[in-house]
């Protein structure tokens, strides 16, 4: 899973609770630098479950999140 939480990032348990229930792992995407921003956007409930986190980088975060995961699928595919 590839996700942009945005505004759910600091403040929805509910969506951490779904996405940790479904036991898919997944890349939380940001397209701005989220610590560079206020603080209250510093937290986020996903980060520690997430395999990893890109934020900065624009729509270039969505397709580094996605040559990931696709690396990944192809890693467990062969092993």
């Amino acid at each position: 899973i590839i996700i942009n939480p945005a505004a759910y990032t600091h403040t929805s348990v509910a969506m951490r609770d779904a996405l940790a229930g479904v036991a898919i792992p997944f890349v939380e995407v940001h397209l701005s630098n989220v610590h560079r921003r206020e603080p209250f956007r510093h937290h986020s409930y996903f980060s520690d479950q997430a395999i990893g986190v890109i934020c900065g980088l624009g729509w270039q975060g969505y397709l580094l999140a996605l040559d990931y995961a696709l690396a990944q699928e192809q890693t467990a595919s062969s092993g």
